[in-house]
């Protein structure tokens, strides 16, 4: 940024924003890409931002405010300029440049609260706890919390959930893997609309996410009254199971395509929705401790991550089989194509 009053350089490039205007990261990153790109936030409207090139900084500022025509800047607007399609978030969604407005506070936060969902995830992430998870970012924004904090909350709750399915206290374990997954959920959007994403916490978060799964259920199985279950047969089974499940998401991508396996085609997004991973199996376990059969829930989960990860293995399967046939492409990318923009795939999946 430049300090009011200071030298604008003429040797380097310069991109001005208007400051009255919320920016979709999307569309900053293809600014900043792009020399020479004037934009307006809507076809035919006033410019709202423009990436000057080297030897065009002085003028720049006039040409934002109207003062002097876009000469020599090639016009675009967000749709022309940024992709729909996020393969980090699975989803598209238009990329955005809103006037920032006091009576439009509430749909500006919950337009940027949206933006950092992920658009194919598991039914209780995707519909249960957006809008709890919203009241609860605002609450720690507020307040000063930060995203580190709430991943390390998780983490004790992760870990006082295990000892608590060790020792058959189903309910207090429960509650303490209940609120882990919500604040998983949290922690997330909290860094983005704060700007406070770091290395650190991207690499604990996704650590625990990744590991803590196979030890509740392990636990859960030792918590169970001795010989109730063969507790070491379903431990192997399910340890297995999950990490088969993730062996086959990471050979899709090595060998088939760069992108997420439940992207590929919508009837992998369906199954993301419940395929044995720590929300649904979840899930399965409190609804049996509520009727009082905790190890008909443990029993349930193996069953489950088996065929689940049987069906994850199919995929990749006919992936290769497809990829002899040319490169993979995600349906995400064919909307507007052969997908067409108003199906169920794509209200369900595609923001």
């Amino acid at each position: 940024m430049l300090a009011e009053g200071a030298a604008i350089p003429d040797k380097r490039s310069l991109l001005w924003l208007r400051a009255d205007h919320l920016f979709d990261e999307r569309v900053l990153g293809a600014l900043i890409d792009a020399p020479g790109v004037a934009l307006r936030a809507v076809e035919g409207g006033p410019l709202v931002a423009l990436h000057a090139p080297v030897g065009g900084a002085a003028g720049a500022r006039a040409v934002l405010l109207g003062e002097q025509p876009a000469d020599g800047y090639v016009l675009e607007t967000p749709q022309t300029l940024a992709s729909a399609y996020q393969e980090r978030l699975r989803k598209r969604e238009a990329p955005y440049v809103l006037p920032v407005t006091p009576g439009e506070q509430d749909v500006l936060e919950r337009r940027l609260f949206g933006t950092a969902y992920k658009g194919v995830t598991d039914f209780i992430t995707k519909w249960w706890w957006p809008p709890l998870a919203r009241r609860a970012t605002g609450f720690c924004a507020r307040r000063g919390i930060t995203p580190n904090q709430v991943t390390l909350t998780g983490l004790l709750l992760t870990i006082a959930a295990g000892f608590a399915f060790w020792d058959g206290w189903w309910w207090p374990g429960l509650v303490c893997a209940w609120l882990m997954t919500f604040l998983d959920t949290v922690d997330g959007k909290l860094a983005r609309v704060t700007v406070q994403s770091s290395r650190f916490g991207d690499i604990l978060d996704h650590g625990i996410d990744l590991i803590h799964p196979p030890f509740w259920y392990a636990a859960w199985a030792l918590g169970l009254p001795a010989g109730s279950v063969p507790t070491d047969t379903l431990i192997w089974v399910i340890v297995a199971g999950y990490i088969g499940g993730r062996l086959a998401e990471g050979a899709f991508q090595a060998v088939c395509a760069k992108f997420s396996l439940f992207v590929w085609q919508p009837f992998d997004s369906y199954n993301r929705l419940v395929t044995a991973r720590r929300n649904p199996n979840l899930l399965m376990l409190t609804l049996c401790a509520l009727l009082g059969a905790p190890a008909v829930g443990l029993w349930l989960v193996a069953g489950w991550t088996v065929l689940s990860t049987a069906l994850l293995w199919v995929r990749v399967g006919q992936a290769i089989a497809a990829r002899r046939r040319g490169p993979l492409e995600s349906w995400l990318q064919r909307v507007g194509q052969d997908i067409p923009a108003n199906s169920r795939a794509v209200r369900w999946f595609g923001r």
